[in-house]
This record gives structure tokens, sequence and C-alpha cells, in this order.
């Protein structure tokens, strides 16, 4: 069963009780996901004719909360799961078989304290349609006894070394999210300071930051900085621009504040790849904060939010929803035919018409290459 809702944004640009009103279909149902358009391309050119949408699992944890990186060797789609205040029983790993009636298995991997943000690694000179070498690397949050760090897992071997677990010489926060350029093969990431706002990192001693790290040459840079909390990192299909949140309207439990940042910000990429410049706000979510963030091949860019997942155009129009009750959506990965959509307990898939970004290289779907879905 498929709900579309169609916003009339005029009458919307008027009327609280019709806001409510939307508001309320967005909530109706804790085991489905609902759509709502509020322009005729989310409909057209982000479902597609397709569109279906299931509830998949419902676990008794909150197994579904960050990453979600799909490897090749393996088969499997990884999910992080969240901080459940217990040392004694921290983050693990949640392997999805998506070939295989989407069985579920717990993992926890050597060096890998507090697993958060993820993405596909491929050795640096692999080319940008290749998708040889691939493994994952995690942001590691760190605790009160490790610190806090890049970690690189290969899943089919089980074999984790660390990449990066300091800035010449000083702790990082609680790094959140990381992407890989595809061209440069650098690592782009956000620290902030998530452990420590929920007890589990010490009082930080470096500032919130946005870094580049080149995990060929060891060498590490600051990038950008003027953040409340800087969290989810995407780059266009384009590799021109990075898309940073910041979810600093979110911090120490129930110390949210309204007013501070729920807003995705762009930046221009310089023409070395190396540094940004050009900062400007992209785009500012109308419910919750913008979390885990991805582009589709069109440029457009998707963000999990207090509601669900809001889509936007490359010029931050806003373009629809994937509404989910109850928590909304933390993260969600792409996949050849859809999503999976992340919603703490509960996992959702998706079919639409969109493509995300990676989905044709990280699925080993490229042209000249092993693999498939």
């Amino acid at each position: 069963m498929v709900n579309i809702t169609r916003v009339d944004l005029l009458q919307l640009a008027t009327s609280f009780p019709y806001a409510y009103h939307l508001d309320a279909i967005a909530n109706a149902s804790t085991n489905q996901v609902n759509f709502i358009s509020y322009n005729e391309s989310f409909v057209t050119d982000i479902l597609g004719p397709n569109v279906s949408q299931e509830l998949v699992v419902t676990l008794p944890w909150v197994a579904f909360h960050e990453a979600g990186i799909y490897n090749i060797k393996t088969g499997h789609l990884y999910a992080t799961s969240n901080w459940n205040g217990s040392a004694d029983n921290p983050v693990n790993v949640t392997a999805i078989d998506i070939h295989n009636n989407n069985t579920i298995t717990s993992i926890r991997y050597d060096n890998l304290a507090e697993a958060n943000g993820g993405a596909a690694f491929y050795p640096v000179g692999t080319p940008a349609n290749s998708s040889e070498g691939q493994q994952i690397v995690f942001c590691d949050e760190g605790d009160l006894t490790h610190p806090s760090q890049l970690t690189l897992v290969d899943p089919s071997t089980n074999v984790s070394r660390v990449l990066l677990n300091n800035y010449l010489g000083r702790n990082f926060s609680s790094i959140n999210d990381i992407e890989q350029h595809p061209e440069t093969g650098d690592l782009w990431f956000t620290d902030t300071e998530y452990g420590y706002w929920q007890y589990f990192r010490p009082t930080p001693s470096i500032r919130q930051q946005v870094y580049r790290f080149s995990p060929k040459t060891g060498v590490v840079q600051a990038v950008a900085d003027a953040f409340n909390a800087p969290n989810g990192l995407e780059i266009s299909p384009d590799f021109k621009h990075i898309y940073i949140t910041d979810t600093g309207s979110h911090t120490f439990p129930g110390k949210d504040n309204a007013t501070d940042p729920a807003s995705i910000y762009r930046f221009d990429i310089t023409d070395d790849g190396k540094s940004l410049h050009n900062r400007r706000l992209f785009a500012y979510s109308d419910n919750g904060f913008p979390d885990g963030i991805h582009t589709d091949t069109q440029g457009n860019v998707f963000a999990g939010c207090g509601d669900g997942i809001h889509v936007w155009n490359p010029e931050g129009t806003l373009l629809g929803k994937f509404a989910v009750a109850n928590g909304g959506v933390n993260n969600f990965a792409f996949v050849p035919d859809g999503m999976y959509i992340f919603n703490a307990y509960n996992l959702f898939k998706v079919t639409i018409k969109a493509e995300g970004r990676t989905v044709k290289r990280d699925f080993g779907l490229q042209e000249g290459t092993a693999g498939g879905y």
C-alpha cells in the first residue's frame, strides 16, 4: 500500500491547521512509510511509477541508527546501533543480508569501540568507476578509555585497522560521519561532541570542525568550522560541492533548543580538491534536524529528519518527504532499486526511481567491474 499526499503550498502558506493536518499524516502510522509531495517532480522523478514501501523488520533494540554501507564481497548492508547508555553494552554493527530475506546479524569489530557513521572505502588510486578493493571506513566515536578515530574494516575477513586517531597530537571529540572523495581518495569527516553530550566521552579539548584526511600521505587538515554540531556529510554527484548538516538544536538529552541550527550548509570544493569555500545555507529542516545526508545522481539532496527523509532539489527547494512516524530517520542507504530507511527499532525499504550517487560503484554495477546486485 502506498499513500501519496500532494501539498497545496498556497494553502500551507496561510494555514496553521493545514500544517497540523500534514503533520498528522506524517505521523499516522508506525508501520509504514507515507509519501508527502511538495512538488510534482517528487512523484515523477523521485518516487517514479513503481513506488512501494514495506516494513522489513522490527527489533527490540535500536539497531538501525547510522551508517548504511554495502559490501560487495559479503552482500550485506551495514548499519550501526545507537548508544544505549552503557559501556558494558556498546554500539554494535548490524549486518543486513539484503540478498537473503534481510537476515540480521549483530557484529563487533576489533579497533571499533562505538561506531557511528561510515562509508565505502576504496584504496587510493582506484579509478572512480571501479569497486576493486572495497572495504568500509567507520567513524568510531570512542568512549572514556578509547580515542575517537577512523577505523578501516574488511567485513569479508573481519580484519580491521586504525587509519587516524588524532589531529596532530590532539584528541578528536566524537567523529560522526564521513565520505571518501571518489577521485582523490581523501576522507572528509565531521567531528562533534555527541559522545560528550551523551556522557560516554570526556570533556572536549578541540573545536567542532570538518576535516580532510589523506590516507596515502597522512595529511590531516581542518577545512571548516563555525558549526554548533557538524554532523552528516555528503559530496555532490559532480564532486564540486560538499553538504554538511548542523544538528546544533539537539545536544545534551533534554536540552534541545529549536532556535539553534537544524540546517544544511553547502560548500564549494576548491579546484585542487583540498579545501572548501563559499559556504551558504542550503536548507533548514521544518521538523527535527537533518542528520544523515545523501545525494542522488541528479543532485537532489536527501536528509534524515524528525519526521522522515526530506528531499530538496539542487537549488534547495523542498520536493517532498518520506514520512516515518515515531522518531523520524537518522540515516538511510540507497540500493539499486530504492533505499533502506533506518528508524531506530524499525527497518523500512522503499522502491523508488531515484538512484543514489554511489550505488553503481558500491554495488559493482559500473562498466568493466565484477559483482552485481
